[in-house]
């Protein structure tokens, strides 16, 4: 390849070039899944050098660590819109089931990224760390609904299944979508919270 045949790439600041690289590891895994996600695929998608890759994120276990946690970011955007008020639990059960969140795109990329947690230390570490921030506010919310409507519960417990409950609908969802509507999915999930904690406010 001579000179003039070398692709030439557009400069960017910093921030700007990290977000487009994650944007494109996102791609990737939405069309192809994990097998998709190679540094020459995200280079492709980014219209950047290789060596970008490793300037930003190390390697690319660390850009599919930051890829993770970009989608942590929108899903915890979803569901808490204000960062000022602490979000019901209604609030955050409808939010896990909105259509920016419950989608076919969003949910191929959990799927793929779920399936390299156990494989990468990176992505282990990252998941670690926003699950915990996840179950902090699913706990919170949980304790505030139980205390209105006079029930007693391990706010905690209670969190981490409910939290196993929306993945495992996602997955379903993903695996097949004609098995489970997002209509389904959420009337589910309320159904469980009622069990536990009796209908929103009574």
């Amino acid at each position: 390849m001579t000179q003039q045949d070398q692709p030439r790439y557009r400069r960017y600041p910093s921030e700007t070039r990290v977000a487009m690289l994650i944007d494109a590891g996102l791609a990737c895994l939405a069309r192809g899944g994990i097998t998709a996600f190679t540094v020459d695929n995200i280079c492709r998608e980014a219209g950047a050098s290789r060596g970008l890759i490793a300037h930003h994120f190390g390697s690319k276990a660390g850009l599919l660590a930051a890829v993770y946690s970009a989608m942590y970011d929108r899903y915890t955007a979803a569901v808490t819109p204000d960062a000022q008020a602490a979000p019901s639990l209604h609030d955050l059960v409808e939010a896990s089931f909105a259509p920016e969140v419950f989608n076919p795109d969003s949910l191929r990329i959990w799927l793929a990224l779920w399936g390299e947690i156990a494989n990468s230390p990176e992505l282990r570490t990252v998941h670690r760390q926003r699950y915990r921030e996840l179950l902090d506010v699913f706990e919170r919310a949980i304790a505030a609904e139980a205390a209105r409507n006079g029930r007693i519960c391990e706010p905690r417990t209670l969190a981490t299944l409910l939290i196993a409950l929306t993945d495992g609908l996602w997955l379903e969802q993903a695996i097949d979508r004609a098995m489970l509507s997002r209509e389904r999915a959420l009337a589910a999930t309320c159904e469980f919270i009622e069990t536990h904690l009796g209908k929103a406010g009574g």
